[in-house]
């Protein structure tokens, strides 16, 4: 048995880049902040997020930097090949299935949504 689901709330660190393929396809990449409860930091963790289809383009209309969301995919890795050293190089990314407005900056730090597991 494998489970790879990654559920994460934050704030968008950029607004949405969209790019829309040759095949027609549309895919959506954002960063997200996320802050993690720790006595040692109060810096946030920072997710790369890509997002595909439907969900790319509800993204690029109702999403935007500070806004607070939630997120629900899983991990992957996006390997390549160093130009300068031709080392091996990869990247987490989270590849989103689905999201969900929980409010903004302007809106206060209480949000608009219900960010319990059991609402998500």
């Amino acid at each position: 048995m494998s489970i790879n689901i990654v559920t994460l709330v934050g704030r968008v660190g950029g607004d949405p880049d969209i790019k829309f393929l040759d095949s027609g396809k549309v895919v959506c990449k954002l960063t997200l902040a996320v802050k993690r409860i720790s006595r040692n930091s109060d810096q946030p963790d920072w997710f790369s997020l890509e997002l595909w289809g439907k969900t790319a383009e509800f993204a690029k209309n109702y999403v935007g930097k500070g806004k607070q969301i939630a997120v629900k995919g899983s991990l992957k890795f996006d390997t390549w090949s160093d130009r300068q050293t031709g080392a091996n190089r990869s990247t987490p990314v989270i590849l989103v299935d689905q999201l969900e407005l929980l409010g903004s900056k302007r809106d206060g730090e209480g949000g608009t949504g219900d960010m319990s597991p059991e609402h998500f």
